[in-house]
């Protein structure tokens, strides 16, 4: 059973992370954290000890959970000494493979979703991806996962890594082309909330149903003239045209 945990990072998912296990009853004794202050500043939210040196953390949780940047989870795991504990990381695109090595006890337990320090999210809203090298890890992350969110999801790492770069296109990549329409209006003094009922509308009706039925635009229809248009519009921005008309392409093509 796990009731123990400790945080090994002090970011955006290792604060929401450790405010949800708190509001469900588990108890956050240790936070990680290379640089002492941030340590020091997410412990004091979870009423936790805080270190900044892997060689100082205890030995007494259930479970540890590496809350880092994905590039910083291999130099962690060859530091930490303990091989009989259970530790997981956060990661959608690292493989639970980084442990096997060093443990006997590993997995993980991705949450789905794009955290900030400064919001709290509902984390019962929030899928929650677990993986274990066996099926007892696995029921104890299944486990934990069920106390925090409603929808529990078992993946392997090859399932997780593909489900991470689907995340990066419909989160990352469609919020930077929001970036580039709030450049775009604002080159011209227009109001980029005249956007924002479309926006709330092509998300709206994805949840409904399938993206790919609810495609539009000139591109979908092989308006020629309006796209045309619109490339001489960006004549002046050369991988703003490029992009322009590897998207238009694809939509076509599909």
């Amino acid at each position: 059973m796990i009731k123990k945990i400790t945080l090994i990072g002090s970011g955006n998912v290792a604060h929401n992370l450790g405010k949800a296990f708190i509001l469900n009853g588990f108890d956050v004794v240790e936070v990680y954290s290379r640089t002492k202050a941030n340590a020091k500043a997410l412990a004091e939210k979870l009423d936790a000890k805080s270190t900044n040196n892997l060689s100082e953390i205890n030995k007494e949780s259930d479970l540890y959970i590496i809350a880092t940047t994905d590039n910083a989870i291999e130099k962690i795991v060859e530091k930490l000494d303990f091989k009989g504990h259970f530790v997981v990381h956060t990661s959608g695109s690292v493989s639970i493979d980084v442990f096997e090595n060093s443990f006997s006890h590993f997995g993980s337990f991705y949450p789905l979703q794009t955290f900030t320090k400064s919001h709290q999210a509902d984390f019962k809203e929030i899928p929650i991806c677990v993986e274990g090298n066996n099926e007892k890890n696995l029921e104890l992350l299944k486990g934990l996962a069920n106390k925090l969110s409603n929808k529990v999801v078992e993946l392997s790492s090859a399932q997780r890594q593909k489900l991470h770069l689907s995340a990066v296109f419909v989160s990352n990549f469609a919020n930077y082309m929001q970036v580039i329409g709030e450049d775009l209006c604002e080159e011209q003094q227009v109001d980029f909330e005249l956007l924002k009922p479309l926006i709330k509308e092509v998300f709206h009706k994805n949840q409904k149903g399938k993206a790919i039925n609810n495609q539009t635009g000139p591109a979908l229809r092989g308006d020629s003239f309006t796209m045309n248009k619109h490339l001489e519009l960006l004549k002046d921005k050369k991988e703003l045209h490029q992009l322009y008309e590897l998207l238009s392409g694809m939509i076509q093509n599909k």
